[in-house]
């Protein structure tokens, strides 16, 4: 489709009518990652540059010793650091395995399943987003303690793989889905299972390669699981042991350079699982409310 100057409304290559939306975009983008730029800096700052005044934005003689510091502090509890890093990785992987799997089978029923109380249940799913985690902390204890889950890898993976706002972008991306394909694919023999992995898994990959992030994110991050259900210190995550730096180092100041380090290695996997998928969660939220 072309404008009246006889030139494309969206050329697929630089023109000079897109000069105007890079002087704006570029300042834009670099204020932006200006944070993630201090983050990566300040984890490589020797102590003398930490609390240099005035503060220096960029490190100017990096080092790895805040690293090798944290890793020996680690090691001075009685539990390695890599212990840490195996639980997390465990947890997430598992979690998000199953995250990405319980919401994408859900969605499908919810949309394309006929059962009695298939509407009171997406709606119960709907008010589910208005209750933050800190007010269902008393009464996920109590189940979680009741079915002996404690000090399990169990209890820091199922009480986050539900997520009702994954739920609600999956169901609103298979809604899109012709139901006249899944009759054609019906009478063709194909079973409700083939029909979900064969034809609507690749359609939704978008819907599910962001709730794979989002669980990612809160199993990555997640503290409350070590710290209300695990007693077993060699059974917490990375997460939680990154919180308890600040009591471990008894000194504020002297461990500044590690919690700067505990800082990049928590952020980095969340920003490179990101940028691969980004464009996947911006298709996402295009069609989520689409019908």
């Amino acid at each position: 489709m072309a404008s009246f100057s006889g030139t494309k409304i969206n050329p697929s290559r630089f023109h000079k009518s897109q000069i105007k939306f890079f002087l704006i975009l570029i300042p834009v983008a670099i204020f932006i990652a200006l944070p993630i730029l201090f983050i990566i800096s300040h984890a490589f700052k020797p102590e003398n540059e930490l609390f240099a005044y005035p503060p220096r934005f960029l490190v100017r003689v990096p080092t790895f010793q805040n690293f090798r510091d944290l890793v020996n502090i680690a090691s001075e509890s009685g539990i390695p650091f890599s212990r840490y890093l195996f639980n997390s990785l465990i947890v997430t992987g598992f979690g998000v395995f199953l995250s990405v799997f319980f919401t994408s089978t859900a969605a499908y029923a919810l949309s394309k399943l006929k059962f009695k109380g298939k509407k009171l249940l997406f709606e119960i799913n709907t008010i589910a987003l208005m209750f933050v985690p800190i007010a269902v902390t008393i009464p996920r204890y109590l189940i979680i303690a009741n079915t002996g889950l404690i000090d399990s890898y169990m209890v820091l993976i199922l009480p986050l793989i539900a997520m009702p706002v994954g739920l609600f972008l999956v169901k609103q991306f298979i809604d899109q889905v012709p139901d006249e394909l899944i009759e054609s694919a019906k009478i063709d023999g194909a079973s409700e299972m083939e029909i979900f992995l064969k034809i609507i898994v690749p359609i939704i990959a978008p819907a599910l390669a962001t709730v794979g992030i989002l669980s990612f994110q809160l199993l990555w991050n997640d503290t409350s699981g070590s710290s209300l259900y695990v007693n077993d210190e060699s059974m917490k995550t990375l997460a939680f042991y990154f919180s308890t730096l600040g009591a471990k180092t008894g000194n504020t100041v002297a461990g500044q350079g590690i919690m700067a380090a505990a800082s990049l290695i928590t952020f980095v996997p969340n920003i490179v699982i990101f940028i691969f998928l980004q464009s996947k969660v911006m298709n996402t939220m295009a069609h989520s409310g689409i019908k």
